[in-house]
């Protein structure tokens, strides 16, 4: 996903999304449970459900499968979750 990911992904609306690449450096500061989860994940997206508050924050592979998520109360909550994962993001919204 080191390209802009759908405009939907698992039916939520995407409207912001950071690439992962070799800038963006894993901390290790939280496990999920896809083996080789560091490797796997090229990109960030930020999303919600229609008619939903919570924002969810999808871990993306190359093709733009979400492989994990987590659920947060606030935009600002899943960027400093993202931020708490990955060195060097930078969220960028979509059109």
């Amino acid at each position: 996903m080191t390209q802009r990911p759908p405009a939907e992904l698992d039916g939520a609306e995407v409207f912001s999304f950071a690439p992962v690449g070799a800038a963006q450096k894993p901390t290790g500061g939280t496990v999920h449970s896809v083996s080789d989860f560091p490797d796997v994940v090229r990109g960030l997206a930020l999303a919600r459900y229609s008619g939903e508050k919570t924002v969810y924050l999808f871990y993306c592979d190359e093709e733009s499968n979400v492989v994990s998520d987590t659920a947060h109360s606030s935009v600002e909550e899943a960027i400093d979750q993202a931020r708490f994962e990955f060195e060097g993001l930078e969220f960028e919204p979509l059109p």
